[in-house]
């Protein structure tokens, strides 16, 4: 079984070949956990892909929200990616230096926005350098360009909805956090977070989808057996949350690569869920 849309993905050697295209906008889209003391952007100018731009979800998001890195509108979304040189005619590759954590996010955030032509970088900046790969500290000046946004709604989902599906089940709610952040036996990185799981929903880590030597994607049958085994119905309609809306992108990745192209993804997150009062948890 191959992958069903596999130019969701990059090799290093695509890049490789394709690192002076004109056409082809490189993003570092690197973001760090609250409880990990590291500035991303800090990093990406001592060391990045040549040619790469960082795309910083802390910067691109709602600035009214309480919540950390929502969903910009489409003019705030569409203004930042023309800044970063990212016309609708371009195509964006992006990676992380986890390899496979926030990249993802950055990929649904283009997909949200109507840009299909988007890609991750398989095995991101360690599979990279492990290929024998340079870095560059040089900042490559940007020419602005012309951003059309145009909102996807299918893709996201929000309190609101939530809340329904808990009643109704009519779409399956998969969490990507750790087995012990789901069931409540570890703590969250937030302050202030209640512990557990939205009800009715299932656990797949999203490490579980990546090859342990390298963080590149499992194979296409490798990842259908991923969610067939905690899953009854692999053609219900997915929604994937997790902390804050990022690893819930890689199960919305993965899950596009093996042909569900219409999966959302729980923008707020258990940041949301689990900082209210009146949201209803489950820990078994």
């Amino acid at each position: 079984m191959t992958y069903k849309n596999p130019d969701a993905l990059v090799s290093t050697k695509e890049l490789l070949e394709n690192i002076d295209n004109p056409d082809i906008v490189i993003l570092d889209g690197t973001y760090h956990l609250p409880n990990v003391d590291r500035d991303a952007e800090e990093e990406f100018e001592s060391g990045h892909v040549q040619g790469a731009k960082y795309f910083n979800i802390d910067k691109i998001c709602d600035p009214d929200s309480d919540l950390p890195h929502m969903l910009p509108s489409p003019a705030l979304f569409a203004e930042a990616a023309g800044s970063l040189g990212i016309s609708n005619e371009k195509k964006v590759i992006v990676y992380d230096v986890y390899g496979m954590q926030s990249a993802a996010r950055t990929w649904w955030m283009f997909r949200v926005f109507g840009h299909d032509n988007v890609s991750v970088l398989d095995g991101g900046l360690p599979k990279w350098l492990k290929d024998g790969n340079k870095l560059s500290s040089d900042i490559t000046p940007t020419i602005s360009q012309l951003f059309i946004a145009n909102y996807r709604e299918n893709l996201v989902r929000h309190l609101s909805d939530i809340f329904d599906l808990v009643e109704t089940n009519e779409e399956q709610i998969i969490d990507a956090r750790t087995l012990g952040r789901f069931y409540g036996t570890e703590p969250e990185p937030r302050q202030g977070m209640r512990s557990g799981h939205i009800p009715g929903s299932v656990n797949l880590p999203f490490g579980q989808l990546l090859s342990r030597e390298d963080k590149t994607f499992l194979t296409a049958s490798e990842l259908e057996e991923q969610f067939s085994n905690i899953i009854e119905d692999i053609d219900k309609p997915f929604v994937t949350t997790c902390g804050s809306g990022v690893t819930a992108c890689i199960l919305a990745l993965a899950l596009f690569l093996i042909g569900k192209e219409d999966t959302a993804v729980y923008d707020g997150s258990w940041s949301e869920w689990g900082s209210l009062s009146e949201t209803p948890i489950a820990d078994n």
